[in-house]
């Protein structure tokens, strides 16, 4: 295949592998707040998520994707309140795993990754107008 176009295809699958990030940041961030509703309940678990490599033998390319969405296994934080409908007996009510400062990162690090793969698909589309031109 056109090494132009494997330009496109890498940059594109990279693209929709951050995309994906961020929604997930997105969902931890919405719901950071997130406690249970009955007593003892617990509250949202952080969603993660892993990329893996992929090999496209069509254009001779190592592409990204999303390999496994998963949760977070760390423990939840404990916060007395005893008036939360999801107080345990002893008034305590787990806070969901979602560090707002981490998806801040996560957030700001798939941003800055879209946007370089962005730049690699423009500049793959215009050697593709600048080789056209030639061809003129």
């Amino acid at each position: 295949m056109d090494p132009l176009n494997s330009i496109s295809a890498i940059a594109a699958s990279g693209m929709k592998a951050q995309g994906e990030r961020l929604k997930v940041v997105a969902e931890n961030v919405a719901n950071a707040d997130s406690t249970g509703s009955t007593p003892g309940a617990d509250p949202y678990r952080r969603k993660t998520l892993s990329f893996e490599e992929m090999i496209d033998r069509e254009i001779g390319a190592s592409m990204v994707r999303v390999e496994d969405f998963g949760r977070d296994k760390t423990p939840f934080m404990l916060v007395h309140d005893p008036a939360h409908p999801a107080a345990d007996a002893k008034g305590m009510v787990k806070m969901p795993n979602v560090n707002p400062i981490l998806e801040m990162s996560n957030m700001r690090e798939a941003s800055r990754s879209y946007e370089a793969n962005m730049n690699m698909f423009e500049a793959g589309r215009a050697m593709r107008t600048q080789m056209l031109d030639l061809l003129r």
